[in-house]
């Protein structure tokens, strides 16, 4: 046995990866051996270091290193990636990462296209449809129909000589809406304010400032004069500035491209999934944009030579229509021996949709639309017919979105996956997953600087009666209230019919804490986001990824930095600017970055803290001014204000010279969520998936609005923080809210005023109202799935 293998076993014999002074993040020098070949579940609280040595560490080693393994040609094509920060990594297999980051925001991107079925599919058409219409790709939306002539290089007679000759492309794709399925009618109005010029701010599309380079390309491209009103523009000059397609030009001796409103709205922002879009972008869309069904296709997206071609009596487009439970049901009775290895593996992965719960889904979803937990299985489809074995497989929260019901078969999954001779590696919270694991590695004790520590390690029944604050919770029942509120009115929401609802008629009473329950697919999301987000005075927080680059944290995210700047400029007599580290305070020699990045090619950069400013990202002068002093205390720099975890600085901003009530109140609500530990400077890139999720719905707090819907609040808390949790929503009721929450979880639902249940199943057979009344009602009434749970839950 070589020493590398001797050095990856255990004492008891096992193979295990041995990780040794992992420093990723907040990790404190962690050392921890792994079974190989088993299932281990890494629990603790939110920001306890979890998914830094999991995803951060062990994964993001293992795929450094079979990027490795490519020619340096072949790496200059990659993503490049750095070593972790730890000592010594071994034993390490490849390992696959099933995470839950969406599928990706490109509107031309379906459930079918993300997997093989799609590809699937169009070859069995091209092959079995009547009337013949081509080849795979004439079955494809993304694949035109063109046709002309070009010039090839041919080899004749032993010289080489260029022929003209024709070609010819059959695609599927609708001619019409260009393979989308929908077609868009821009509102020019909502462009630009005809009443100012352009350098007055006339554009009113988002990112159109004119102090950088858009006002360079609209002051110098000759098309109009960007100091007359739009108004006063000829009719020429309008339809450039609107229009016009891209024309290069030049501008102190650059070359440039100019580009009009329309072309360019189309360009940047419809060319990607609008729910996938920042905010702010996605509100002007919503204002400026109309979309309607393409009236060609009828939203199939497909041209009509493409639907013509039907096996029996289905075309490829109702294929894609199909609920994924009946497709599967029509691929099972068809039989042709000269398509049967094609037939067996759309079988396969059919079936595989409809074993890990989707089976309620459609080929034709836009992926882009599927939550984070249905992207996450989704993934798992691919894998679950693989014949790799002694791969490492890893999982971030697979219950998430799931039903109590559901959880057993995606536990079944996971220790498949374990039985086939491979490491399964899960981030979880749910008690019911973590009873499965052969081994469980608990993290802590705390969150941020407070975490990143071995709790525990080894099985199951030791963790219970370990006094972690994951054993201390890991039995916790939620108990029904002695009494609920009473309504204060009702919320009327009559024939809902959005995806699988059935018409339905429900009164949501207000004044009260709702839960709206059911099995993934049954109607939830449906019902509430379709007939109660979009009404007036209804703020949500949905499910939605918060985008932002290592320069992002919750500072700017939350817009506690406005006031602070602001604050930090009046106290010195100052620009606000200088106190933003992406503006004039940045340092000159890292660009207020706190880091300088070497750029070493197709091997991964290196980033070293900039010698100049220490990593503070301001330019030193900014750091002598200071604010909060009084007495004896000179107060704070911005960058020291900036490095405070959230709950000192809301001391800090509380009272005294420093009291700051705008900051403040921000802060209190981060507090609320639970986010006391995390610094106001982190990169939003180094928060967890639970952690981004409370910042989000901190800052969704500060909205004015009557209702407030949350989607599954509880995704990515441990245990100990969803009393928390309840605490918040009850604070937010007994403040004259109403809330409305998407749950899952057993002890939110018991904590309810009213509970509204879903079902009694997945897709067509759901999106019915199959009870309505209080926690104590459905858990006596015992007649629903999720009413039986919760009988189990609360009685454990």
């Amino acid at each position: 046995m070589s020493r590398a293998a001797a050095a990856s076993r255990s004492a008891d014999g096992h193979d295990v990866i041995r990780v040794t002074g992992a420093r990723v993040n907040n990790l404190a020098d962690v050392t921890v051996e792994i079974p190989k070949r088993r299932l281990t579940v890494f629990t603790g609280v939110s920001g306890s270091g979890k998914s830094s040595l999991v995803f951060g560490t062990i994964a993001a080693e293992s795929q450094r290193l079979i990027n490795e393994t490519y020619s340096a040609f072949v790496q200059g094509f990659m993503p490049t990636q750095a070593r972790p920060d730890v000592d010594v990594l071994e034993g390490l297999t490849t390992a696959i990462i099933v995470d839950q980051q969406r599928l990706g925001a490109d509107p031309r991107s379906t459930v079918g296209t993300a997997t093989d079925a799609n590809a699937m599919l169009r070859i069995l058409f091209s092959r079995l449809g009547k009337p013949w219409v081509g080849s795979a790709q004439a079955f494809s939306f993304n694949v035109a129909s063109v046709s002309g002539a070009g010039a090839i290089t041919v080899e004749k007679g032993g010289r080489t000589v260029k022929e003209r000759r024709a070609f010819s492309v059959t695609g599927g794709m609708c001619p019409r809406c260009e393979g989308r399925g929908s077609v868009s009618d821009i509102d020019l109005t909502a462009l630009y304010d005809e009443n100012k010029s352009i350098n007055e701010g006339a554009i009113t599309i988002p990112g159109y400032g004119m102090e950088g380079w858009y006002g360079r390309i609209f002051n110098g491209c000759g098309f109009f004069d960007a100091d007359k009103p739009v108004k006063r523009f000829t009719k020429k000059q309008l339809d450039d500035l609107l229009h016009k397609e891209a024309t290069k030009i030049k501008i102190d001796g650059i070359n440039l491209t100019y580009l009009g409103l329309v072309p360019q709205v189309r360009k940047s922002f419809l060319s990607k999934d609008v729910d996938a879009l920042q905010p702010h972008i996605r509100a002007f869309v919503e204002r400026a944009v109309v979309f309607t069904t393409c009236p060609d296709c009828d939203g199939t997206r497909l041209n009509e030579a493409a639907r013509s071609a039907r096996i029996g009596e289905v075309n490829i487009a109702e294929a894609c229509r199909m609920q994924i439970s009946d497709l599967a049901t029509w691929v099972s009775s068809l039989s042709d021996p000269s398509v049967a290895p094609l037939l067996d593996s759309l079988r396969h992965t059919l079936d595989s949709f409809v074993e890990i719960g989707l089976g309620y889904l459609s080929l034709e979803r836009p992926s882009g639309t599927l939550s984070g937990g249905e992207a996450q299985r989704v993934k798992m489809i691919r894998h679950l017919g693989s014949s790799l074995t002694d791969v490492t497989y890893v999982f971030d929260e697979p219950t998430t979105g799931l039903h109590p019901h559901d959880i057993q078969r995606m536990n079944d999954l996971l220790l498949r996956l374990r039985d086939k001779g491979n490491t399964v590696l899960v981030v979880e919270h749910k008690p019911e997953t973590i009873l499965v694991a052969d081994h469980v590695v608990d993290l802590g004790p705390g969150a941020g600087t407070a975490g990143g520590h071995i709790c525990f390690e080894g099985p199951v029944a030791d963790l219970r009666t370990s006094d972690t604050v994951t054993g201390r919770h890991f039995d916790d029942r939620a108990r029904l209230k002695e009494s609920v509120r009473t309504p204060t009115g009702t919320l009327e929401v009559r024939g809902a019919d959005a995806h699988n609802l059935r018409s339905v008629d429900v009164d949501l009473p207000l004044g009260v804490l709702v839960v709206v329950t059911g099995v993934a697919g049954s109607g939830k999301s449906s019902l509430v986001h379709g007939s109660v987000s979009p009404r007036e005075g209804v703020v949500t927080v949905d499910q939605g990824a918060i985008r932002g680059s290592r320069r992002s944290n919750p500072a700017t995210y939350t817009g506690l930095l406005e006031p602070i700047r602001k604050a930090f400029a009046k106290a010195n007599g100052v620009k606000p600017a200088l106190f933003s580290a992406n503006s004039e305070g940045a340092c000159p020699n890292c660009n207020g970055a706190g880091v300088v990045y070497t750029d070493l090619a197709m091997m991964a950069g290196v980033a070293t803290p900039c010698e100049v400013c220490e990593g503070r990202r301001f330019d030193a002068s900014v750091l002598e001014y200071r604010y909060g002093g009084q007495d004896d205390d000179p107060g704070k720099d911005i960058s020291e204000v900036l490095a405070m975890p959230v709950a000192e600085a809301e001391e800090f901003f509380a009272a005294g010279a420093a009291r700051l009530p705008a900051a403040h109140a921000i802060l209190r609500r981060l507090v609320d969520v639970g986010l006391g530990y995390v610094k106001l400077g982190q990169p939003l890139t180094t928060l967890s998936g639970g952690e981004r999720q409370r910042l989000k719905l901190a800052t969704h707090l500060g909205e004015k609005g009557g209702i407030y819907v949350l989607d599954e609040p509880t995704t990515g808390l441990h245990l100990a923080d969803v009393e928390a949790l309840l605490g918040l929503l009850d604070r937010l009721v007994d403040s004259g809210k109403s809330v409305v929450v998407i749950e899952h979880h057993q002890a939110v639902m018991a904590h309810a005023d009213w509970i509204v249940d879903l079902g009694p199943g997945a897709g067509h057979d759901g999106g019915r109202i199959v009870f309505e009344g209080t926690p104590r009602d459905l858990v006596a009434d015992r007649s629903t799935l999720t009413g039986r749970h919760l009988a189990d839950y609360v009685a454990g």
